[in-house]
């Protein structure tokens, strides 16, 4: 993230990170990083055959496998050599657990160098979803969450994002998980971190699951959303990537004073700026665009809030350009924060689609598991 926010004259200066300290060891490069011919040249640079490259990519992306054992189209000789280039281990699961009947999954993983992510699979009897972290902490502040009450403590690489959504893919297709073999459908960048904040790396893990296979998984793009607080010259360059990927905004206040305190980058790019942002990726990319609004009891969900959200999205057209999507708050243990009463939620529902705007309320799954993002990641540290 090269802009650093000025805040407007006259306000309290910003306390978000949006830079990992520096002299942080960087992951070990995998191949997962690369794109096709990276990898060739990564495998030359260390005196092996680049056309083992495809082999390798073919064993992590089509095969999933993870023990060099099974790579028998490798050379004895190399084998240990070639994966250690290419597979180096990324990351260690310390913790999974399991609700709703084992369908949903959260995996606390231990990075190379010690911090704390979250990742957590998801599977419907139509789907399979897996929420990613994008960094290891947050810098964005968000006083209600959990993760960015824990501050930035580095980014992910690509590889380290994109390994999230590949040990859920081995877990479907080893029958791990209450209704038979499977495959991934879905990703969600909502799990740690702002994803936007650490464009490059997630960017590239989004080139990474819609690569045709063996390069990536062959995910569909439509299959991927992107989630950000509003990083609006971000926004602006996703845009025009070519990725048409969903692209959710945590929008969560309708206004300007209640924004700026739920999320303070609002003190930099305001409502109208960010859901002009909003209104630009579906404009170009022919996209719906998702409102995160997460409902907190006396805080953001009163009636005139939504009346207000209603005319904001409506002021862009009427072409049904944006879904809200109202997510009951998972309180995080002595927080002020919590969910809006179910009568306030209905409520708040009715008014939007009063105004014509498609409303749906999250099914909030693994409220018994520490759900939240972050929760997890806070208790073992």
């Amino acid at each position: 993230m090269s802009e650093t926010p000025t805040p407007p004259e006259g306000t309290t200066p910003l306390r978000l990170v949006f830079d990992e300290p520096r002299g942080r060891k960087k992951p070990p490069r995998h191949l997962a990083d690369l794109d096709e011919a990276g990898r060739k040249q990564l495998l030359a640079d260390a005196g092996l055959p680049g056309f083992r490259a495809k082999q390798l990519s073919t064993h992590y992306f089509a095969r999933l496998a993870d023990d060099p054992a099974q790579m028998t189209d490798l050379p004895a000789a190399q084998r240990e050599e070639l994966v250690s280039a290419l597979l180096p281990s990324l990351m260690t699961p310390l913790r999974t657990l399991e609700a709703d009947k084992g369908t949903t999954r959260k995996t606390l993983w231990r990075l190379f160098d010690g911090a704390l992510v979250e990742s957590v699979l998801m599977r419907y009897p139509d789907r399979a979803t897996v929420c990613v972290s994008s960094q290891a902490g947050c810098g964005m502040a968000c006083p209600f969450c959990a993760t960015g009450q824990g501050g930035l403590q580095r980014n992910m690489s690509t590889a380290e994002i994109v390994e999230q959504v590949v040990a859920a893919a081995r877990s479907l297709a080893r029958d791990e998980v209450p209704g038979g073999p499977g495959r991934v459908s879905n990703v969600v960048f909502m799990g740690m971190g702002e994803p936007l904040a650490n464009y490059q790396a997630v960017i590239g893990a989004v080139r990474r699951l819609t690569d045709p296979a063996p390069a990536g998984l062959g995910m569909s793009a439509r299959g991927v959303t992107v989630s950000t607080v509003g990083l609006v010259p971000r926004i602006n360059q996703l845009a025009e990537e070519g990725v048409p990927v969903t692209l959710a905004l945590s929008l969560h206040a309708p206004d300007d004073e209640l924004r700026n305190e739920l999320v303070p980058i609002n003190t930099r790019w305001s409502v109208a700026e960010t859901v002009e942002a909003a209104w630009n990726y579906a404009r170009t990319t022919k996209r719906r665009v998702s409102i995160e609004y997460a409902m907190m009891r006396g805080i953001n969900d009163q009636a005139h809030r939504a009346d207000l959200l209603g005319d904001v999205l409506n002021s862009y057209g009427d072409w049904g350009w944006v879904h809200v999507n109202l997510i009951p708050l998972n309180p995080t243990p002595g927080s002020k924060w919590t969910a809006s009463d179910p009568k306030d939620e209905r409520e708040f529902v009715r008014r939007l689609e009063a105004k014509g705007i498609p409303t749906t309320v999250r099914d909030t799954r693994g409220r018994e598991i520490d759900g939240a993002c972050g929760q997890l990641a806070a208790t073992e540290a």
